[in-house]
């Protein structure tokens, strides 16, 4: 971004009008669409989040072939969505499914709130814009869960180089230009995050230019967070991928409308059943059906469809289609500690996306790959309970929240009643492990070595929480504070055994034509937020639905002589 005039502004009076008159000419498109509804499209994807909005406009791409695509929530037009700094306002808010867990025993009884975009855009429209590719590990263990090498780290990272258009430090081995999604480091971040760095530092942790890079190949270290903004505005995947198609004649984008069951004939998906406009609708797909609603919508239509348990789907009076027992188990979600907090000597005006700075480490020198990870914020973030015990932080406050990215807790997605409005109850089981309880004691242990450090000391007046903690009370603290990351995964996971749900090209086992690409889907979750992954899931899929190759790097990939 540059505040230079430029030398031809009739230029940029053009582009603007152009824009404009795309804009009226796809609204106009889209409102023809919908009132004329096709009794068949060729493929049908449900859901326009991180995953789905690829798919679609992959295959989209191809003028031949109808798409449908369904979302249940609204719009993405709202200051919220395109403001990086008001990202939080979308919790609890219509752009938020607002799922909560059962009351959990590890947690002290606590039922967590598991928030969950919804919209055009799912979480790429309201969540924290951070772009985390995950581990390299994280890649080859989908490929050796499948037994399928074009999900290892060296396949994914192509696809990566690919899409990204990185504005940071040059990086001709892992980073790619001129792709369809922008990718920078926090830009002009608040002196508060280079002084967490340099906290981390103390703390003996290396730091990076680039979270995604290097840093991501080893044990880990600080760095600028990477985030999906680009000239101040959030770049979400809906915007990227499919708003350049909404004028397009065989596109059809259906908001506020519900996928009640995938419509199953002699063992093949040949559409779904909708609510559309109060009324009840049966849309055919001439070729495939795509699910893509998330680690808790996925499994609760594939399991009123009556693909799941045979046994729990006759309990609910459900005809089992196809017996698959993974449906809805191995959820996994990313938990964090809200209740680090430091007072600062006066108000901190935040920058980008309120979290510029992270790392990630190891809460044990015996494991090989980072299982902590924590962000620097710059406001207050504190449970309900934790303020019930400590008092409201002031106003002029931070926080370090401490999370665990590679949980042993597995917990469960069922059903309590057969009707598509009848809710899921979400057994999250999360610190059921012990291991992830200590993990995240030491990653708060961690963060009160970084807050309390030198580097900070100019931005903390005092500690507010927790203060010096040990062995009960610190693991109690975490009980009182643990918190979703809203990174929900796994609970249709691809691989062989038979747990798995779906195979390494994302289709479920025992129903032809019926496809995931969401994070369901995931074998165990990645290591750091997954935006970034939902997005390389849906063009796998994109890819192999339109049998087109995936996006070609805009440099010829160099083999790593490092891994």
């Amino acid at each position: 971004m540059t505040n230079e005039t430029p030398q031809n502004p009739g230029a940029g009076n053009k582009l603007a009008g152009d824009r404009a008159a795309l804009q009226k000419s796809a609204i106009a498109n889209q409102a023809e669409l919908r009132a004329n509804l096709r009794p068949l499209y060729d493929f049908i994807v449900c859901g326009a989040g991180s995953s789905g909005s690829v798919v679609a406009r992959r295959l989209a791409e191809n003028r031949d072939v109808t798409v449908l695509l369904i979302e249940a929530g609204g719009d993405d037009e709202a200051l919220s969505v395109s403001d990086p700094s008001l990202w939080p306002t979308n919790l609890g808010s219509e752009r938020d499914w607002g799922f909560v867990a059962e009351p959990s025993p590890y947690l002290d009884g606590r039922a967590m709130p598991l928030s969950m975009g919804k919209g055009l855009g799912g979480g790429s429209s309201v969540n924290a814009m951070v772009w985390a590719r995950g581990h390299a590990s994280d890649w080859d263990f989908f490929a050796a869960e499948t037994q399928d090498p074009a999900w290892n780290y060296e396949a994914i990272l192509k696809i990566y180089r690919a899409i990204e258009d990185w504005s940071g430090a040059p990086d001709p081995l892992r980073r790619g230009h001129g792709g369809i999604l922008p990718v920078e480091p926090a830009q002009n971040p608040h002196p508060i995050a280079d002084a967490m760095l340099r906290g981390a530092a103390a703390s003996g942790l290396p730091t990076f230019a680039d979270h995604n890079g290097a840093m991501m190949e080893g044990a880990g270290g600080a760095a600028l967070c990477n985030v999906a903004i680009r000239d101040g505005a959030r770049s979400s995947v809906f915007q990227r991928y499919i708003r350049p198609l909404m004028a397009q004649s065989n596109l059809t984008i259906l908001t506020h409308t519900t996928v009640n069951r995938i419509t199953i004939e002699n063992g093949k998906a040949v559409g779904v059943q909708i609510t559309h406009e109060g009324r009840q609708i049966a849309i055919r797909a001439g070729r495939e059906t795509v699910l893509s609603l998330g680690a808790i919508g996925t499994p609760k239509l594939l399991m009123q469809s009556g693909i799941g348990d045979s046994e729990m789907l006759s309990r609910h009076s459900i005809k089992p289609v196809a017996h698959l027992p993974g449906v809805g188990r191995n959820f996994q979600d990313h938990v964090m500690v809200a209740g680090c907090v430091w007072e600062s000597p006066e108000v901190i005006e935040p920058r980008n996306n309120l979290g510029e700075a992270t790392f990630f480490w190891k809460s044990n020198e015996a494991l090989e790959t980072p299982d902590i990870q924590a962000f620097l914020i710059e406001v207050p973030i504190a449970t309900q309970e934790a303020i019930g015990n400590y008092g409201p932080p002031p106003a002029a406050s931070w926080s370090l929240l401490p999370g665990l990215v590679r949980p042993k807790s597995r917990g469960v997605v069922h059903l309590t009643g057969p009707n598509p409005n009848d809710p899921v109850a979400i057994d999250a089981n999360v610190l059921s492990h012990p291991d992830d309880l200590t993990a995240l004691a030491r990653s708060v242990e961690l963060c009160r070595d970084i807050g309390n450090s030198a580097a900070l000391m100019p931005f903390a007046k005092r500690e507010v929480m927790p203060g010096n903690l040990s062995g009960e009370a610190l693991r109690a603290f975490v009980r009182l504070t643990a918190s979703t990351v809203w990174h929900q995964s796994g609970t249709a996971k691809m691989g062989t055994d038979e747990m798995s749900v779906v195979d390494s090209e994302l289709r479920v086992y025992g129903i032809a034509n019926l496809r995931i690409a969401d994070a369901s889907i995931m074998p165990r979750v990645t290591t750091g937020n997954t935006m970034a992954p939902c997005v390389v899931i849906g063009e796998r899929l994109g890819a192999l639905l339109s049998g087109t190759r995936l996006p070609t790097a805009s440099r010829p990939f160099a083999v790593f002589a490092e891994l």
